[in-house]
């Protein structure tokens, strides 16, 4: 039996007649007795007979009905899982991302999520680039927002948006214009470390420009260069969204030199996603358009 003949079977049967499983299943009469009377022709036996007081359900029909009971339970129960997916409950996202994007950018972006889609279930988990591009190889995750770098033929990546980094200085510093890598690294610039895809920009310019910083303290993660020159200890470049935290703490000046980075969606390439995990994706897109309209000073 197809789906369609245990349909009208089962229409008829909650029903009781031709005329009423019609109007259970939306269709014309015709069709209902044209259905049963293709099933009927494919079992080899009769479902119903036909009496003058109506259909009459066979014993080959009353031996089908627990199967055909059971069956339709399922079928309700995949409909009904398909509108919770539908509203994203049900559905877990496990997203990645860069330590500074996670606490400017995502943070806001769950907050949101959470909001308008109560249901929905969604791991963050913060690190580095390395790190988050071996966890969506190995399938530990569904997609990462990351700063831009060379990806592997595995996985796809989009740009959302590009910037120059910016430098920070002491509140109390005097300087009031824009500066040059020559000139911070004369004012104990607090290096990234080259191996970081925003440090690889900032090191290849200061090779390219001859440039040798005083500082001897390479540091991985953006906030603590923050931190360091909060406590005194040097200026230093950093991404404009780590920059945007401490917007009250720090003077933030643009760098004469150019300094470009990107932020970038990462998801394998064979790794389709989900309704909730797209709902995201553009929340965070919404997120980035709106923070960079944010001013830095």
């Amino acid at each position: 039996m197809r789906l369609r003949h245990i349909e009208v079977f089962q229409a008829v049967l909650q029903a009781g007649s031709v005329s009423g499983a019609a109007r259970l299943l939306n269709v014309s009469q015709p069709n209902v007795s044209r259905v049963l009377n293709h099933a009927e022709q494919q079992l080899g036996f009769n479902l119903f007979d036909r009496t003058p007081q109506g259909l009459v359900i066979t014993p080959e029909g009353r031996r089908l009905m627990p199967e055909v009971e059971a069956l339709f339970s399922h079928i309700q129960a995949i409909g009904f899982l398909a509108e919770q997916l539908r509203q994203g409950e049900g559905q877990h996202v496990r997203i990645g991302s860069a330590h500074a994007l996670g606490h400017s950018v995502m943070a806001p972006v769950l907050v949101d999520f959470h909001r308008k889609t109560p249901a929905g279930s969604v791991e963050l988990v913060t690190g580095h680039f390395n790190t988050l591009s071996q966890d969506l190889l190995q399938y530990k995750m569904d997609f990462a927002l990351a700063f831009g770098e060379q990806v592997s033929a595995e996985l796809v990546s989009e740009t959302l948006y590009a910037a120059n980094m910016v430098a920070l200085l002491p509140l109390d510093s005097s300087v009031e214009r824009p500066v040059t890598l020559e000139w911070l690294s004369e004012n104990n610039l607090l290096m990234l470390q080259q191996q970081d895809p925003l440090g690889q920009v900032l090191n290849r310019v200061l090779r390219e420009q001859g440039l040798t910083p005083q500082a001897s303290l390479h540091i991985k993660t953006y906030s603590v260069i923050a931190d360091m020159v909060l406590a005194g200890g040097g200026v230093g470049v950093v991404d404009t969204f780590t920059a945007q935290r401490y917007l009250h703490q720090l003077k933030i000046v643009p760098v004469v030199d150019s300094l470009p980075f990107e932020v970038i969606l990462l998801s394998r390439r064979d790794q389709p996603q989900s309704q909730v995990g797209l709902a995201l994706q553009q929340l965070i897109r919404h997120k980035l358009w709106e923070l960079s309209d944010k001013p830095l000073g």
